[in-house]
């Protein structure tokens, strides 16, 4: 499997020439990053991760891509009809050669008077998980872990990567920090790795590993 990051929250994953998108949002700048791939992922309904415009557009392109996610989201979409699939926390579905289970119903508490957001997180091929923007733990090899968010601190990263313990983590979510915030996640996410004896870093937009 080819794991490729882009802006933000957004990956690529293909297999065997076949390929799915998650959550390629306002905040991920690149053109084509949807061409090809059968399936479109969408965690939850917040800007950086979903921009429904691109999406509506990429179905029109595209008569074959099927879009999988919370019923939020959904409710933004409802012109594309079948095209939209609606899924929860403990579904299971075979697209563009990959298993999906997912995982989670809520995003993480981000502020005291606006009530979570439905947030469903993607473990795909049991192998790698994105988890939006949640901190679902689980057993799992490749953890897309999100590096910096209004609702997460420090703490919490370290908090999160030891609970869960995975083999390899790579940060996602950082379109919001600048030059020197990403100075500051990189030291962060290289202790941990050192720590945890694991592959801990930060994909550059465009950068790709093997799993």
């Amino acid at each position: 499997m080819r794991l490729t990051k882009f802006g933000h929250a957004c990956v690529r994953l293909e297999k065997d020439i076949r390929s799915l998108v998650i959550d390629p949002g306002v905040m991920t700048p690149e053109p084509g990053i949807l061409e090809g791939s059968e399936a479109v992922l969408i965690t939850h309904e917040h800007f950086d991760h979903f921009e429904a415009d691109r999406l509506i557009k990429a179905v029109a392109d595209d008569p074959e891509l099927m879009i999988y996610t919370c019923s939020g989201v959904a409710r933004h979409l409802h012109q594309l009809g079948e095209r939209v699939q609606v899924v929860k926390n403990g579904d299971v579905f075979s697209v563009s050669g990959f298993l999906v289970k997912v995982v989670g119903e809520k995003h993480h508490f981000s502020h005291p008077d606006v009530p979570p957001v439905d947030n469903v997180g993607f473990l795909i091929d049991e192998e790698v998980f994105h988890p939006g923007d949640a901190l679902n733990v689980l057993n799992v090899s490749t953890l897309l872990v999100p590096g910096q968010a209004p609702w997460m601190t420090v703490p919490d990263l370290i908090s999160y990567l030891r609970r869960m313990r995975p083999n390899r983590a790579y940060a996602i979510h950082d379109g919001l920090i600048n030059d020197w915030g990403i100075q500051v996640l990189e030291s962060v996410l290289r202790a941990e790795a050192e720590k945890l004896g694991a592959d801990i870093r930060r994909l550059k937009p465009g950068e790709s590993v093997e799993i």
